[in-house]
């Protein structure tokens, strides 16, 4: 129901991985029941069906890049809602059963985004291992912890979940490497604007106009609406037929993203609306500031003007 804070969230499991260490960043998770899924498209039907409240996902890596499932589920099937935001630095570690000598580790499980976040550190530090690929950082945890791999690249939560040994802390080759998760629930009022929010979209534009998506640019940018982020994902109707996914500077209560979600509206083939929320703390650098005639203030009082001509034929 809009309004009541959710209870029942479901992650990306198994238990053990980085988005159950996300999700317990969030302040509503402490009191509630989570849940492990096994794919990211089983978390978010998991909430389309009702069985839970919310879903934590990922979204994009600072290295890895975009997380295609989730935005492909984002873009197609009943439609839902991004409330919430979680950026969370990615901190690995190389674990084991027992202590045992770097050089006599042969085979590491690792997450594939794992396995490229960390290539250097254990071609330079195990040299003799070969790294293996599997489903999750829990599942690597697992693999480790059952004997059916050496060692494992995990987080530390995992590690600590399935008593493993850590015998290197802080393996990724990037230090500042960070994953954005994104907390989802059904369609429903959006969280109040707080000044410093994120809007999300899913926009098809019309492939049959030249310029379509500078189009779209462009009723961003007359407005002063900041791109943070733009992603484009195959549609799989057909090549060159692509969704784009945009991530603006402002909520949707804010005149100038109003307008501009109306512009975008009646110029492309179809729009979907995923969420106007709070930016997360953790992002490092403050939005910028509009320019002269483009904040809230001035959209008001443009639309003050216009509503005065209208009425009375003077502004």
């Amino acid at each position: 129901m809009p309004g009541v804070p959710p209870t029942r969230f479901v992650f990306l499991g198994p238990e053990g991985t980085f988005s159950e260490q996300a999700l317990k960043s969030v302040p509503a998770a402490d009191r509630g029941v989570l849940t492990a899924a096994r794919s990211v498209p089983e978390c978010l039907d998991a909430v389309r069906g009702g069985d839970a409240d919310a879903a934590l996902v990922p979204l994009e890596n600072s290295i890895g890049g975009q997380v295609g499932v989730t935005l492909d589920e984002l873009a197609g099937g009943e439609p839902l809602m991004i409330t919430r935001e979680v950026v969370l630095p990615v901190q690995f570690v190389l674990a084991a059963r027992d202590a045992r000598p770097l050089d006599a580790i042969r085979s590491i499980a690792a997450h594939p985004q794992a396995g490229i976040q960390c290539r250097d550190w254990l071609r330079t530090h195990t040299p003799g291992a070969s790294v293996v690929d599997v489903l999750s950082n829990a599942t690597a945890a697992i693999g480790a912890a059952e004997g059916e791999f050496d060692a494992a690249v995990c987080a530390q939560i995992g590690a600590e979940r399935y008593r493993l040994h850590i015998l290197a802390k802080d393996i990724a080759d990037n230090p500042d490497a960070m994953t954005r998760f994104a907390l989802v629930s059904r369609p429903g009022p959006p969280p109040p604007p707080t000044g410093d929010d994120l809007t999300t979209l899913a926009v098809y534009i019309s492939h049959d106009r030249v310029g379509a998506l500078l189009a779209v640019l462009t009723e961003l940018s007359v407005r002063g609406i900041n791109l943070t982020r733009i992603e484009s994902r195959p549609t799989g109707e057909r090549l060159g037929r692509y969704v784009f996914f945009l991530d603006c500077g402002g909520h949707v209560a804010d005149l100038q993203m109003g307008e501009a979600l109306q512009a975008l509206r009646r110029i492309c083939a179809d729009v979907r609306f995923l969420g106007s929320y709070p930016r997360a703390d953790i992002h490092a650098e403050p939005p910028p500031r509009p320019a002269p005639g483009l904040s809230d203030a001035d959209f008001a009082d443009a639309a003050a003007w216009l509503r005065r001509i209208r009425g009375s034929g003077t502004g």
